[in-house]
């Protein structure tokens, strides 16, 4: 793919490998690509309007490939496949099915046991599923929109902001303070990042 793709903070690269996933040979830029895979995700977010999904649902392997393959299978033929090569971020390619299991049964858990209050529940499953790193790319993203999922479908509650309408992908103060946000859930401290995505 001769397309020359530069990073934001935190940002996680794609090998060139992975680059020749992509389905639209006329992309040369970045930015096309990030147009590309904006509305690609937007149909992924009327996706998951469509219907309110079970716990059961929202919590399986099957779905977590399934909302990485709505948001990013009209761009990359690799969407929904778990990574194949070891990044800058997340556990060993060879530890990513184990990883997402233990944590889908800890969701479950703390839902149950109600360990916490529902936001920081939600909260709680994006960063760890983040710092898993399943897919290739669009880790944040997705989970992200996962978060959505389960503070709406399973709580009744709104959809979180995440800074409201600046883009996360893009350098600008606001990725900063959701970097920041992130750095600090690393080291146990949630309350940021939850202030974050309901800022």
């Amino acid at each position: 793919m001769g397309i020359n793709l530069e990073y934001s903070e935190g940002q996680t690269p794609i090998d060139e490998d992975e680059k020749l996933g992509l389905k639209i040979g006329t992309i040369s830029t970045k930015q096309e690509l990030d147009e590309f895979e904006q509305n690609n995700i937007e149909k992924a977010v009327q996706w998951t309007l469509g219907k309110k999904n079970p716990l059961d649902v929202i919590f399986s392997e099957k779905f977590i490939k399934e909302l990485h393959r709505r948001m990013f299978g009209e761009v990359w033929h690799w969407a929904s496949e778990f990574r194949k090569s070891n990044k800058n971020i997340g556990v060993d390619k060879s530890q990513i099915r184990t990883q997402l299991r233990n944590l889908l049964d800890d969701a479950r858990y703390w839902i149950e046991k109600k360990t916490f209050v529902e936001d920081e529940i939600a909260i709680r499953c994006k960063h760890r599923l983040v710092l898993i790193h399943v897919f290739p790319n669009g880790n944040g993203r997705h989970s992200r929109l996962w978060a959505d999922v389960i503070v709406s479908h399973l709580f009744g509650k709104p959809v979180f902001t995440w800074g409201s309408k600046h883009s996360l992908s893009r350098k600008n103060g606001i990725r900063g303070e959701y970097i920041r946000a992130l750095q600090k859930a690393d080291r146990g401290d949630y309350d940021p990042l939850i202030q974050f995505a309901r800022s």
